[in-house]
């Protein structure tokens, strides 16, 4: 899929400050830590379904483009384990939906589309 993100120079997210617009409480901030990076749900699922069938793995390697989740040298394999949300799925349509804060959420959610899209690139 060709897509208008996917040019050399980064999407610039704006900054969350006061001075552009963007009011956070200590609650909004409270939540918004809570959400991993790593370890989540789905990836730990993932995790213990391939060592159940034998497949051993590392996870994270920094040393790799994108720092995949998962990656089996075995088979050379690098695994992103991606959220729907984070990750622009469907995103053509999640995106008139966002209600608040479009003005971070939008190029948010596109240079994260960007950078997935760079790194499997990479991997290609």
């Amino acid at each position: 899929m060709v897509n208008k993100f996917y040019n050399d120079s980064p999407i610039q997210v704006p900054r969350f400050e006061e001075s552009k617009g963007f009011y956070t409480s200590k609650k909004r901030s409270k939540i918004m830590s809570k959400i991993k990076g790593k370890n989540s749900k789905p990836e730990l699922i993932l995790r213990k379904a391939l060592w159940n069938k034998n497949i051993r793995y590392r996870i994270h390697q920094k040393k790799l483009p994108g720092s995949p989740d998962i990656v089996i040298h075995r088979y050379k394999l690098a695994i992103f384990v991606d959220g729907e949300f984070w990750h622009g799925y469907d995103w053509e349509n999640v995106k008139s939906k966002i209600k608040s804060n479009q003005a971070f959420w939008i190029p948010k959610i596109e240079r994260n589309m960007q950078k997935d899209f760079f790194n499997n690139k990479a991997f290609a």
